[in-house]
């Protein structure tokens, strides 16, 4: 099946039956999808679902057992080196060169992409700045794991790239630095970059991706936006949060669960929501409060299963 985005004029990708063999293991088995140009599409799945795979194929690392792959106009299988200028690239683990200062670092990517000094420094100042970070004169070894993780986001950028492949890019950063880079992709989707990112952080991925692929076993369990995802594996669900003096009054088939003195019960729908209020009231309990959830990304992966 192909998941198809908008017209071919606002494409970015377009994968048509990717397989990836090693040796006997199929890392991924026909996986066909299409990207628009400045969305982000978030892949998750199980350890082993093909996710680092899909990557690396997307950036031109790997290539493809079999298939096509065209991205911004590029066949990445037959000549994966045209992505050069059109693709920045952010490793899980960036292996930084850690006695280089941060300018020197940059600078030194910058004369391999071919840009002018004055290139260099407009941009790096310019992106530096974005991401808050200043290192001043210290070495990149020096640095904090999230200052560092900034240093290989600005790398990725300095040659000014519209389409990005991030693998975990929060990975191992405390809560406020992963935010401040949630927060930054959202900034360049904005500016019209096209994003293909993997995170563990699944709330991240729902929080900031316009579409989502679930990876199983190497091939497309789904894909679409959350709320397609959504009607896919679940609709909404009401939460009855309630207090009463004695819980054995409720009537037995009531299901709920106890956690600090409150309950909660759950309904599928308006009717069954307003069939529990009743039933807490006739008990002589007090609705605290009732919350509507969809499931969440969390949820279909284990609906999914490994």
């Amino acid at each position: 099946m192909i998941y198809p985005v908008g017209r071919d004029a606002d494409r970015m990708i377009a994968a048509r039956d990717l397989v990836k063999d090693y040796g006997a293991f199929r890392a991924l088995d026909g996986v066909s999808f299409d990207l628009g140009e400045g969305e982000i599409l978030g892949v998750v799945g199980h350890n082993g679902a093909g996710k680092t795979t899909l990557l690396k194929i997307l950036a031109g690392l790997s290539s493809p057992t079999a298939g096509s792959l065209a991205i911004a106009g590029v066949d990445v299988v037959r000549n994966p080196h045209a992505l050069k200028q059109t693709l920045g690239y952010l490793p899980e683990e960036s292996r930084l060169y850690e006695t280089m200062r941060v300018a020197d670092y940059l600078s030194f990517f910058g004369e391999i992409y071919g840009l002018s000094g004055g290139e260099i420094r407009e941009r790096s100042e310019r992106l530096l700045s974005s991401l808050s970070l200043d290192a001043g004169e210290k070495k990149i070894g020096e640095l904090s794991k999230g200052m560092r993780r900034k240093v290989a986001i600005a790398r990725s950028l300095l040659h000014d790239p519209r389409f990005l492949v991030y693998d975990e890019p929060s990975s191992g950063l405390d809560p406020m630095t992963g935010r401040f880079i949630g927060e930054y992709l959202r900034e360049l989707r904005a500016e019209g970059r096209t994003i293909v990112l993997s995170a563990h952080n699944l709330y991240q991925i729902e929080e900031i991706c316009d579409r989502v692929m679930i990876l199983r076993r190497g091939r497309i369990e789904a894909f679409g936006t959350m709320r397609d995802l959504r009607e896919r594996f679940g609709s909404l669900t009401y939460e009855v949060y309630f207090t009463i003096p004695d819980a054995s009054a409720l009537e037995p088939s009531l299901a709920y669960t106890r956690s600090d003195g409150i309950y909660m019960a759950a309904a599928g729908d308006v009717a069954g929501m307003n069939r529990v209020s009743a039933a807490v009231a006739a008990a002589g309990g007090t609705v605290e409060r009732i919350e509507s959830r969809y499931p969440s990304l969390e949820e279909m992966l284990v609906a999914v299963g490994k």
